[in-house]
């Protein structure tokens, strides 16, 4: 590809999918930082975006009709060409604004400027097929629920079983549907420097759609927003972005003004900022992760934010430090899991592997242990987690309960829809409209 050529927003979707496919990368930063290379903005930028995720979003029912109209099977075609066919086939069956030809042409001239000629005459008839059916595509043919429901909504068969032992056929299905669509971006009023109503009124002023939040205070929901980091109430800290599930988290925690609260897994630090809102800016957070650089980031939002009560520590929350012991009126362990609570935010989550996947229950399990000594009596520890499987959720937290008989599931009370819980709650998107999470809260007994 000539090195003077100006790419296209297909061009750069491609090379984030060749990076997600080749390089197991996040699908977030990679466009991030391939959008800005390649000089993306605006609505080349939007289509860019759009286009990757669609892509991720529909893989497997893609790849399923690749196979159907094409002598390979997509999984035994060259990574490039299966991902033109991939972004050439989104765009007819998904996106009503793109005229069908200009979605062929487009693949049939991306197979010659990837170096790829000799493919672009079996691209041009593959997606020809999808055009002469898209309104009725070929029957998916399976064995049964739990495969249809993976293909239809690209989501491993694993994962589709699981779910299928918690949740109804009905509900998984809509659970799956909403993985793949569009969801509006929720933040949070920083009150330590506006109200609602004037964060409300700027925001509708710099021509942003944003409504309250159904039944959370203090929370929009905003949308037609471009990079909401433009915007100078964000730049000025005015407002917070952050899903409602993730701000559940330091609501149940509840801390007060001036209380010492410990956020042990604290990156990017949304609940240890929610905290110092809610704490009006008074007490002491200290905000813990393993990684400098994240760390970074928590200090740099904070002063956007203009909050001075967090102080930042490097800390591994599965070592000791015997000088935070009995020391927290809160600790906030919000530890690393599957994601799968947040796919319809990160859509590569659902490819990610499952033996990875494994491992999480032995870390959050060691994080609980290990952390619990930092609660002094009668103060309040939050597991949490933004995924919806049972392994990393009840099952640690009712082992941990079992193995310190020193702390107690404790009830609390949220809005409704949500009401009173006892002690716990797994948020589904398909419910709540928020992200898939479990919050769990414990008190040390005096």
């Amino acid at each position: 590809m000539s090195e003077n050529r100006r790419m296209t927003a297909r061009d750069t979707a491609l090379e984030v999918l060749m990076q997600v496919e080749r390089a197991n990368a996040w699908s977030d930063g990679s466009l991030k930082r391939t959008i800005a290379k390649n000089g993306l903005e605006g609505r080349e930028a939007a289509l860019a975006t759009r286009l990757a995720y669609g892509v991720i979003q529909n893989r497997t029912l893609l790849d399923y009709y690749i196979s159907c109209y094409c002598v390979q099977k997509a999984h035994k075609l060259e990574p490039v060409i299966r991902n033109i066919l991939r972004i050439g086939g989104y765009q007819i069956l998904f996106m009503d604004k793109i005229p069908h030809r200009a979605a062929v042409n487009e693949a049939v001239e991306m197979c010659r400027r990837n170096g790829r000629p000799r493919a672009a005459g079996m691209v041009n008839a593959v997606l020809r097929k999808f055009v002469t059916n898209w309104m009725n595509m070929p029957e998916i043919r399976c064995s049964g629920t739990a495969e249809y429901l993976s293909i239809r909504y690209s989501h491993p068969l694993w994962l589709v079983k699981k779910l299928l032992k918690i949740l109804p056929p009905e509900e998984v299905e809509q659970f799956l549907r909403g993985n793949n669509e569009i969801v509006p971006t929720t933040i949070h009023t920083n009150l330590l420097k506006t109200d609602d109503e004037t964060l409300m009124e700027e925001l509708k002023q710099a021509g942003i759609a944003v409504e309250r939040h159904s039944w959370l205070e203090h929370c929009f929901t905003v949308s037609g927003t471009g990079n909401l980091e433009r915007l100078p109430a964000f730049a000025e800290g005015r407002f917070m972005v952050q899903d409602a599930a993730a701000h559940l988290v330091s609501v149940v925690a509840g801390p007060k003004k001036g209380d010492r609260v410990q956020d042990v897994c604290a990156a990017p630090g949304g609940k240890s900022f929610a905290a110092a809102i809610s704490m009006e800016g008074e007490g002491e957070i200290i905000a813990c992760d393993i990684h400098p650089h994240k760390l970074k980031l928590i200090d740099s939002g904070a002063q956007r934010l203009g909050i001075g009560c967090i102080r930042t520590m490097l800390a591994d929350a599965r070592e000791h430090h015997a000088a935070w012991d009995r020391a927290a009126d809160v600790v906030i362990a919000d530890v690393p899991c599957s994601g799968l609570g947040i796919i319809r935010k990160k859509p590569d989550i659902r490819y990610k592997d499952p033996k990875e996947l494994g491992q999480l229950p032995e870390i959050q399990r060691a994080i609980l242990d290990n952390v619990c000594e930092y609660v002094r009596p009668g103060g309040v520890l939050v597991y949490s987690t933004c995924t919806v499987l049972p392994e990393e959720n009840e099952a640690v937290t009712d082992g941990f309960l079992q193995a310190h008989p020193e702390f107690e599931m404790t009830p609390f009370t949220l809005p409704l829809p949500i009401g009173r819980c006892e002690g716990r709650l797994t948020l589904w998107p398909q419910r709540s409209g928020t992200d898939g999470f479990y919050i769990c809260r414990m008190r040390r007994k005096d």
